[in-house]
């Protein structure tokens, strides 16, 4: 049985270096600001700065993979004798996972006796790279390469991925509200509460005033949806503070702890804006 590599993209928004240690290779999401000629991997320039510029006026547009990222990308673990899986960030989001299965399709005329699998993790931020994670650990315990794709697929379609933003204006910006429904909800301080739905695209669900109350219901969310084992990761825009909040009041609602707190990387982003908070688990 030939060894196999889980292989992502830089929308997980799992730190390189993590994605290092967990033994998954990735290749990255890009973005430059409007009127400069940079162009910046995710991972490039940090989520602090990033969020910085952001709040200074910038607005950032982003790119994803190109099929020759990944057919390097892939070919690399071929040539050392491991198939790949690759999970990638949500098709109804980005045309970065129709790349990397491009870019499968054309190995495997080149290596006909080999696997490459792919699986579209319908899910952004960290419900992508909780995905990578959960389905990782099936890997470490044995599972085969389609063992593995299976599970990331049937777990996709359980993801509960919850997230709200702390100013309406970036979504106005990225088309998603109109420029009086943004200006309205912040001159009323309502805040959305927002999901990624089962075809891997956003969806507004409701609205409160404020951001302690937007935090509270996301707590509502894994006490209403969570699975009784769930693994908890949250995704942040500069605003770790909410995160540890939102980390704790789940712990003292629920019982369940936070497995890892990490940066919304630039190319999310660009589209929620700085003080986006999100959540994301399995649900039952």
């Amino acid at each position: 049985m030939n060894q196999y590599t889980i292989f992502a993209d830089s929308a997980c928004d799992i730190a390189p270096a993590v994605l290092a240690d967990w033994g998954v290779p990735f290749r990255s999401l890009s973005f430059m600001f409007d009127g400069e000629e940079t162009q910046y991997s995710n991972n490039e320039l940090s989520a602090a700065e990033f969020y910085r510029q952001m709040r200074g006026g910038k607005t950032a547009k982003t790119s994803a993979v190109n099929p020759d990222a990944f057919y390097h990308g892939f070919e690399q673990e071929l040539q050392q004798g491991r198939d790949v899986l690759y999970i990638g960030f949500s098709s109804g989001l980005s045309t970065t996972y129709n790349a990397g299965c491009i870019a499968a399709e054309e190995l495997l005329e080149k290596y006909p006796d080999r696997k490459i699998l792919t699986v579209d993790s319908l899910a952004a931020s960290a419900g992508h790279g909780l995905l990578v994670y959960l389905t990782l650990q099936q890997k470490n315990n044995g599972a085969t390469i389609e063992e593995a794709a299976q599970f990331a697929k049937d777990t996709s379609a359980h993801l509960q991925q919850w997230f709200t933003v702390d100013t309406l204006t970036y979504l106005r910006k990225g088309g998603r509200i109109s420029a009086t429904t943004a200006t309205l909800g912040n001159m009323l301080d309502l805040r959305p509460i927002l999901r990624v739905d089962e075809e891997g695209r956003l969806a507004s669900m409701s609205k409160v005033r404020g951001r302690k109350a937007s935090i509270r219901a996301l707590v509502d969310k894994v006490k209403q949806y969570a699975a009784e084992d769930t693994t908890i990761f949250i995704s942040h825009a500069d605003c770790e503070t909410d995160a540890k909040a939102l980390a704790e009041q789940i712990r003292q609602a629920t019982g369940h702890d936070t497995t890892i707190i990490t940066d919304v990387g630039p190319v999310i982003g660009a589209h929620a804006g700085p003080g986006t908070l999100a959540l994301f688990f399995v649900g039952k």
